[in-house]
């Protein structure tokens, strides 16, 4: 670890309910699976919010000093349109509906993904596992839990929860009733035993069916999880993360079955549970209802896209609130993280020279060190992390390679994408976060023609043409900001 990334890491974990210090199962290295979409539909931005605080615990490893393998997988198969373990399979629904092939639903749906990904600076993983590539790892890992936790209905393959020691611990299900929301089965031992395998109905066929001991038919989505994880990360991991909707029921689910596979015994143990920490990030916010997929257009990225916002606002605007806490979404508060976005990009764009790695020390600079570190390593305290590297950016009289060295560091973390050799995908420019909405229809060439137009008329003091330019913009949407003190000059509306 470097002297800056020097406080000790802690991190809550959700099964234990506390927050620990974070020791990794290998030491030196860091292995973490993120819990990833189901590509049937296009992903919302508050599901972006569990990829933002994935991303931002993956760089907070690696800016520690750890070697670092993150996981993501992508569910083309066997997630329900109910999370409760019920109803039609996403994809097939989806196929269905569309009048497509299913395969061509996951690969469109899968590149929107990655595309939301890639624009929101969140760094590739180690590698990203499609559950219909581990099919047949997925049977293998069924036959071997079968004899001792499973038992078959004509539905299916069962998992018997009473199997397993401390089933739902993680779920707080004895307090919060999160099992209530389990499918009702004839033949169902307990309510809450789930689906490893899923027989396709006698009479149907499904585009995604495989040969198994229980018949034809797909694997449960919960076994996915629990083969992938283990297949590329080995049990125990260090860390599994995912949304707060899945410490219901999904991830319980997946515990179980990683203890059946592993023989291990009850849950005072973590490592039991397959991983050592179990985190999960709370809800993005939206009163109006349109985060939901079911209501049609719902609140994706590409549309805060499409109403000029750059998507790096969004990011910011996730950052601004802790990863356990609920984030409210509203246009107003994205509006004000892209106006922060812009203050701390116009202080380091004034800074010329390339960064330099590693971080270079100077006492100036010690303090927000310091607090960002302290921040960052404490549960990944993110909106303390950003008033450091505020605190660092408004340094003023010193020489300009160590301060973009700093901020470049601090970067490393937050992913706002300021400098692009410490992992952005292009290095971030005023000119981006200009609001620019796609229905516009008067050109950035025109706007800047226009412009420059008016600022001749003002410096020749004909201020009725200045004015008439001026009107001329707004008729057609442009914002001209006199006398912003950020230097945006224009936007569009």
């Amino acid at each position: 670890m470097t002297d800056a990334a020097s406080t000790p890491l802690t991190l809550f974990n959700s099964l234990t309910r506390r927050l620990e210090p974070f020791e990794p199962v290998h030491p030196g290295e860091a292995r973490v699976y993120s819990c990833g979409p189901t590509v049937y539909n296009y992903p919302h931005i508050g599901n972006m919010r569990a990829y933002v605080f994935a991303d931002v615990l993956g760089r907070t490893l690696s800016f520690k000093g750890y070697k670092l393998t993150h996981v993501i997988n992508i569910t083309d198969v066997g997630h329900l349109t109910d999370d409760a373990d019920a109803g039609e399979d996403k994809m097939e629904r989806m196929a269905a509906a569309q009048k497509q092939s299913i395969w061509d639903i996951a690969e469109h749906y899968k590149q929107a993904y990655w595309a939301d990904v890639r624009a929101l600076n969140i760094r590739q993983p180690a590698q990203w596992t499609v559950a219909t590539d581990y099919v047949p790892q997925m049977i293998d890992f069924a036959k071997g839990i079968a004899e001792r936790h499973c038992y078959e209905l004509p539905s299916g393959l069962y998992f018997d929860v009473s199997t397993v020691a401390d089933y739902g611990r993680l779920a707080r299900a004895a307090t919060e009733e999160g099992e209530g929301r389990i499918e009702q089965v004839d033949g169902k031992r307990h309510q809450a035993d789930f689906a490893i395998w899923r027989k396709t109905p006698e009479g149907e066929t499904r585009q995604m069916e495989w040969d198994s001991p229980w018949g034809k038919g797909a694997p449960g989505w919960h076994l996915e999880c629990s083969v992938m994880s283990g297949a590329v990360l080995g049990f125990p991991f260090d860390i599994h993360t995912g949304g707060i909707d899945h410490r219901e029921i999904h991830h319980p689910n997946e515990i179980a079955q990683n203890q059946a596979h592993c023989c291990t015994n009850g849950l005072d143990v973590p490592s039991n549970s397959g991983a050592k920490m179990w985190m999960h990030n709370n809800f993005l916010v939206e009163r109006s209802g349109k985060m939901s997929k079911s209501s049609g257009e719902f609140l994706r990225l590409q549309l805060l896209i499409d109403k000029g916002y750059h998507p790096l606002a969004y990011r910011l605007l996730c950052l601004q609130a802790h990863y356990r806490s609920e984030l409210e979404f509203s246009w107003e508060g994205l509006g004000a993280a892209l106006t922060r976005l812009k203050r701390m990009l116009n202080q380091a764009e004034l800074l010329a020279n390339p960064p330099t790695e590693p971080l270079i020390r100077h006492p100036k600079f010690e303090a927000a060190l310091a607090k960002f570190d302290a921040a960052i390593s404490d549960d990944l305290n993110t909106p303390l992390a950003l008033t450091a590297f505020e605190e660092a950016l408004a340094i003023k009289k010193v020489d300009e390679a160590i301060k973009r060295s700093v901020i470049a560091h601090m970067d490393s973390v937050l992913g706002l994408g300021f400098f692009s050799s410490y992992g952005s995908n292009e290095e971030l420019e005023r000119k981006d976060l200009r609001i620019r909405p796609k229905s516009a229809t008067i050109t950035e060439a025109e706007i800047e023609a226009t412009l420059a137009a008016r600022k001749e008329a003002r410096a020749a003091k004909d201020f009725a043409r200045s004015d008439a330019l001026r009107d001329e913009l707004a008729a057609r949407g442009v914002e001209v900001m006199d006398g912003d003190p950020l230097g945006w000059e224009w936007k569009l509306g």
